[in-house]
């Protein structure tokens, strides 16, 4: 039989990467409002504040999704070694 919670079940990598890809999101946000010039309702302002907008609008919302997959692992496991 086959163990409920095997050691080394990728869920702290998940963890580490979905947090490190809110992180970069967050930096490239940070980054376009301060030195890129800033976006206005038409878009950023300058050519490097539009690829900071892309990495932000890339890595946010896939960060929080891969974030939210490792919380939920990470409950599972917790719950599984629990015994309920």
């Amino acid at each position: 039989m086959p163990a409920i919670n095997p050691p080394n079940d990728g869920t702290r990598p998940i963890l580490f990467t979905g947090l490190s890809m809110i992180a970069a999101g967050l930096l490239a946000v940070a980054l376009l409002q301060t030195l890129l010039g800033g976006f206005s309702p038409t878009g950023a302002k300058t050519n490097t504040g539009w690829m900071a907008l892309i990495v932000a609008l890339m890595c946010l919302p896939f960060g929080s999704l891969l974030a939210a997959l490792g919380v939920a692992k990470a409950l599972r496991r917790r719950a599984g070694s629990r015994g309920c």
